[in-house]
C-alpha cells in the first residue's frame, strides 16, 4: 500500500512538471506568433512605402507615429500626402488589432528607413516606446531598416 502511495506521489510531481513544460511552450509559440505578425507589418508598411513614391519623396513618411486619423479619400482618389496618412493610419490599426498594445513608427535617416513595431509581449501593462528590453517599462520591440 505504501508503495503505491509513494509512486502516485512520483507520478504527480513528474506530471505537474510536465504541464509547466506545455504552459512554457504555449508561451513561447505566442511570443513567436507575436514577432511573426511584427515582421510581416515592417514589410507591409515597406512596401506602402515603396508603392507611394511621389509621398516618399515628398517626405510624407519620414516621421510616422502614433495612429492618424482616415483621410476619408479612397473612394475619390488621394494625394500622395493623403495616401501616406491613410497608410499611416491603416498600418497602425492593423498594429493595435493584431498585437497587444500594438504600435508602430517609421523614422528617415537619408535613404534609409527604419520600420519599429512595438508590442506588449509578456502583456505587464508595459507602455514605454524606448524598446530596452525591460519588458516591465517597455514594450517588446522588433525593427527593420530598409532601402525603398
Amino acid at each position: 500500500m505504501m508503495e503505491i502511495l509513494v509512486t502516485i506521489v512520483v507520478l504527480s510531481i513528474g506530471l505537474l512538471g510536465l504541464a509547466g513544460l506545455q504552459v512554457s511552450g504555449l508561451q513561447n509559440n505566442q511570443s513567436s506568433y507575436y514577432r511573426t505578425v511584427a515582421m510581416q507589418q515592417a514589410y507591409n508598411i515597406a512596401d506602402r512605402i515603396r508603392a507611394n513614391a511621389a509621398g516618399k519623396d515628398a517626405g510624407a513618411y519620414d516621421s510616422l507615429s502614433g495612429t492618424a486619423s482616415d483621410p476619408g479619400c479612397i473612394s475619390s482618389g488621394c494625394t500622395p500626402a493623403q495616401m501616406a496618412q491613410y497608410d499611416q493610419y491603416q498600418w497602425n490599426t492593423d498594429n493595435a488589432n493584431l498585437l497587444p498594445s500594438g504600435a508602430g513608427k517609421v523614422a528617415r535617416n537619408g535613404k534609409i528607413f527604419t520600420a519599429t513595431i512595438m508590442w506588449d509581449d509578456e502583456r505587464t501593462g508595459a507602455t514605454g516606446t524606448n524598446c530596452s528590453g525591460n519588458t516591465q517599462v517597455d514594450l517588446t520591440c522588433f525593427t527593420m531598416s530598409f532601402e525603398p
